[in-house]
Order: C-alpha cells, then sequence, then structure tokens
C-alpha cells in the first residue's frame, strides 16, 4: 500500500503507520476538546480517527487486491461521511432555544477527515490538517478579543451554583473570551451535597454573555448560570 513520501510498503507495514498516524492525530485533536470538557475527548477523537483510515484503507486495499474489476474507494468515504453525520448530530444539544454542540459536531466531521486523509496514504497532510483545526480551535476567541473594542465591552459579576468544585473550568471558558477575571468568593451552600455559589467579576462585550452562559451550563454538576451587570469599574 502507498504511503506518503515514503512509496509502497507491504501492507502489515503500511497499515501499522496508518494506525499510529491517525490514533496520535485524533488524540491531538481530542487532548483540546477535553481540555474544554467538551463531550467529544480524547477517546471519542482517535476512534474516529482511526475508524476512518481504518475503512478508507480497506476500501483501497479492496481495490487493489481486485485490479481489473469495477471498484471505487470514493464510496467508502460517501459512508464514511454519512455516518459521521449521525455522530454530529449526537452531538447537538438544542433546548429553550439554545443550539449547543455546534463546534463539536463541525471538528468530529473534520477529523474524521483526517482519518480518512491517513488512510488514503497521506499523513503528512493529515498533519497539516491537523494543525490547521487545533490552531481555529485555539486562536479564533482570542483573535476575536484583540478585534473588540474596549469601549463596547461591559461589566459584569457571574453567579455559578454547582455540585462540586468547578472554578478552574469555569475560569477556562472565560479566559477563551476575557482577559480579566476576578474571583469575588466561593461559598459552599451545603456540606452534605457540596452544593456552592461561585460568583466572579469580567469585563467582556455583550454579545459573548449568552455563548459563555450556554457552554458554562454544559459543564458536569452546573445546576444554574446568572449573569448580572454593573454600572461601575470592577476590574
Amino acid at each position: 500500500m502507498y504511503i506518503e513520501f515514503i512509496g509502497e510498503q507491504p501492507v502489515y507495514i503500511s497499515m501499522g503507520i496508518k494506525v499510529v498516524s491517525s490514533i496520535f492525530l485524533g488524540g491531538f485533536i481530542g487532548y483540546d476538546r477535553e481540555q474544554k470538557m467538551k463531550s467529544a475527548g480524547i477517546k471519542t477523537n482517535m476512534l474516529i480517527c482511526l475508524g476512518a483510515a481504518t475503512y478508507t484503507s480497506l476500501s483501497v486495499l479492496t481495490m487493489s487486491e481486485h485490479m481489473g474489476t469495477v471498484a471505487d474507494p470514493n464510496r467508502m468515504a460517501a459512508q464514511i461521511v454519512s455516518g459521521i453525520g449521525f455522530l454530529g448530530a449526537g452531538a447537538i444539544i438544542q433546548g429553550r432555544g439554545n443550539v449547543v454542540g455546534m463546534t463539536t459536531a463541525a471538528t468530529v466531521w473534520v477529523v474524521a477527515a483526517i482519518g480518512m486523509t491517513v488512510g488514503f496514504g497521506y499523513p503528512v497532510i493529515a498533519a497539516l490538517i491537523t494543525v490547521s483545526l487545533f490552531a481555529v480551535l485555539r486562536l479564533i476567541n482570542p483573535v476575536y478579543r484583540m478585534l473588540e473594542s474596549d469601549k463596547a465591552k461591559q461589566n459584569y459579576y457571574i453567579e455559578v451554583l454547582s455540585n462540586g468544585r468547578n472554578r478552574g473550568h469555569v475560569k477556562e471558558i472565560l479566559y477563551s473570551r476575557v482577559e480579566d477575571i476576578e474571583i469575588v468568593s466561593e461559598e459552599v451552600l451545603d456540606a452534605v451535597s457540596d452544593e456552592r455559589l461561585l460568583t466572579l467579576n469580567v469585563q467582556l462585550h455583550p454579545r459573548w454573555v449568552a455563548p459563555i452562559k450556554r457552554e458554562i451550563k454544559t459543564l458536569i454538576r452546573v445546576n444554574k448560570v446568572e449573569f448580572h451587570q454593573r454600572d461601575r469599574d470592577i476590574l
């Protein structure tokens, strides 16, 4: 089977390269998603990338083993895309007029494309796509922050009610769109259930309020999130 920059290799060697490459690239993207407490984490992205690479490799292998017959590896690729559509639909949550999980669904779709690229024998191109995807996931929000005018930002205090400590995850979500965060307090309301009320002061553009609120609500054990606008400077 063909491998980019290496040429034709025995089946077992080429499949080994593809398996290792797909697991690594899928895990690389999955690590970013798991750090952000998304539903599709390291294992999910690894499996998606590995599965897409395996199915694509098998279709290419079948075509090479049956030369002279009508075989099209693109048919298998089309079926992979259809299957990923079901996974993506499962990652999208809609409720109370809000849609959450679109970025996760789109990421799953691209990770499958990375696996297919590996399966066709182009791991280096797949690595370039992976780096591009990682850059989009990591850099778009900081660029938004740089372009926003400080005059358009407003002061808010946020209250997060949860069962257990979620301070680190809440701060990570906020830091993707906010530079300055002040933790005012973290009060234990019920020692038995470990119910806590976390209060923070932030300064951000009003258009980020709804997306941040939705994202915090997706965290495990978070029961309630409230944003309150303040008139005076708090940072």
